[in-house]
């Protein structure tokens, strides 16, 4: 009995915490699941790059961004006014595309990406903490407007 209950609640986690992976927080930085025409479309009328969480939902690096670093109130008040944000799961129909367009090497992978070019203007590879992550994002936005 207490290993079927255990079992039940080990389940029941992995189930909320896949739910909840890109649930925006109040504070944190807000994603969209938009198709990626759509958020190239937004991108470009809204003269912004785009910052793409490239993630799956087994992948426990992009659990800890996502538990960690994204709900950050200052990086999400400043990659939400800079950036058009997006979240895409790389084992869904559209992610395995932009995993081959991309060259996605492994999970998580965070991409700021030029809507006119389609071109990777920076990218990390796995982990990575609050201030490399609005660092980078700041210099981007500094050296779109010179």
């Amino acid at each position: 009995m207490k290993k079927t209950v255990f079992v039940a609640l080990i389940g029941l986690f992995f189930s909320v915490t896949t739910y909840a992976q890109h649930s925006n927080s109040a504070t944190g930085i807000k994603f969209t699941e938009a198709s990626w025409k759509k958020i190239l479309e937004k991108a470009k009328a809204e003269k912004k790059l785009i910052f793409m969480d490239a993630y799956t939902t087994w992948c426990g690096p992009c659990k800890m961004l996502q538990a960690r670093v994204f709900p950050d109130k200052n990086l999400g008040e400043f990659f939400n006014q800079n950036f058009v944000n997006a979240a895409i799961d790389m084992e869904s129909d559209e992610g395995v595309r932009l995993s081959s367009i991309y060259e996605v090497q492994g999970y998580p992978s965070l991409f700021f990406i030029d809507p006119n070019t389609g071109k990777v203007v920076k990218m990390f590879l796995g982990y990575t903490e609050i201030d490399q992550l609005l660092d980078a994002g700041k210099k981007l936005v500094a050296k779109r407007k010179v």
